[in-house]
């Protein structure tokens, strides 16, 4: 159960600075009517900066804008970099609420641990979107499907050349009004087996959320969609045998028994607030949920010969998410219907309708900011 101190004594540690140009109601309303994933954002951002020395300081809400970089900003040349990603819902009385932040805020820092840069007090993390949020409540759609897409962030922001740990570190919260990522919406998605290339390797950042695991995925990504795939799925690079994860998503296997499997966290793969939150339900609905080794050889075989019913994705951004195709450069197979399975399709309605206030939530998941 959540034990996150009230919104408002949070928001109050980063007050607004400067004078705000707000959009117009019909400007704000265009961007409303269209909700493109990461395309339009807010009217304010929240603002801290760590140096060497001194700590965090200098919290404040300011206007949504460019950032004055140096050519030399350390960021730009060695890749110090994590991020965050969460939503805001809002239900039908009007307020507004995220899930499970305490969980992002406690990634960010581990984040920041693997990646040499200072961790973030838990507060100001929050204190940082409630702020936020509550500066910018009007851009939190009320349609159904769209949220408020939230990323905090933070980088080396020094200007220096030198390889080392930044001695400055600039931290950002900025928001996106969203529909759903998948612009045909909860439907079974094609996903593309890499084999030649790798997320991530032992030792390295595969557990962090940082860019430069994504940059990674970005061309074996380029490759799935040359293959007729919406997503890439990456094997192991200590023997490239085992599914790890999408580029941005954790991936399970549902038995026709009705147990599921997903990749266990090896140190290469993200912990996922969705993911942990999937396995809660499934166990809660009297599932067996094993995390373990999941060869892809026996996985085709397991598909194959209908051992398989399922298999889903899940991530903040898109919830959870159908697989209704594997292919790879030796197979191409199809799972289901065409449609997605009663287990993924309960899951996505189960999480969604919690999110949004349409069930209970004994959890004490949610948390409201406005």
């Amino acid at each position: 159960m959540s034990t996150i101190a009230p919104a408002a004594d949070l928001a109050a540690r980063f007050p607004v600075h400067g004078d705000v140009q707000r959009r117009s109601d019909a400007a704000r309303a265009e961007v409303l009517g269209r909700l493109s994933f990461g395309v339009d954002f807010t009217d304010h951002m929240a603002r801290a900066i760590y140096t060497v020395g001194q700590g965090w300081h200098d919290r404040e809400l300011v206007p949504y804008g460019p950032l004055r970089l140096t050519p030399a900003t350390s960021v730009l040349h060695y890749g110090q970099e994590i991020f965050e990603g969460l939503k805001a819902y809002r239900h039908a009385d009007g307020s507004i609420w995220t899930f499970r932040p305490e969980q992002n805020a406690a990634r960010f820092n581990r984040s920041a641990r693997r990646l040499a840069m200072p961790e973030l007090p838990e507060e100001d993390f929050l204190g940082s979107i409630v702020a936020l949020v509550s500066a910018d409540r009007e851009w939190v759609p009320d349609t159904e499907g769209a949220t408020l897409y939230i990323r905090p962030f933070a980088f080396a922001s020094e200007e220096f050349l030198g390889v080392r740990s930044a001695h400055e570190i600039t931290y950002l919260v900025i928001g996106s009004p969203v529909g759903p990522y998948f612009r045909k919406g909860f439907k079974p998605v094609a996903i593309w087996v890499s084999t030649d290339y790798h997320r991530a390797g032992p030792g390295g950042t595969g557990a962090a959320k940082t860019a430069g695991n994504y940059a990674a995925s970005l061309l074996p990504q380029d490759e799935a969609c040359a293959q007729g795939c919406e997503q890439v799925c990456f094997l192991d690079g200590a023997t490239n045998t085992l599914l790890e994860e999408l580029g941005g998503m954790n991936v399970f296997v549902v038995d026709a028994e009705g147990s599921v499997r997903t990749p266990w966290l090896s140190g290469t793969i993200l912990e996922g607030v969705t993911r942990s939150s999937v396995i809660q339900l499934l166990r809660d609905e009297g599932r067996t949920v094993t995390e373990t080794q999941v060869p892809l050889a026996d996985l085709l075989d397991d598909i194959r010969s209908g051992r398989v019913a399922e298999l889903f994705a899940c991530g903040t951004a898109a919830v959870v998410t159908p697989i209704g195709r594997l292919a790879g450069r030796d197979f191409d197979l199809t799972i289901g219907a065409g449609e997605p399975g009663p287990v993924t399709s309960g899951l996505y309605h189960h999480l969604t309708d919690i999110q949004y206030g349409r069930a209970a939530d004994p959890y004490g998941w949610l948390y409201r900011l406005v």
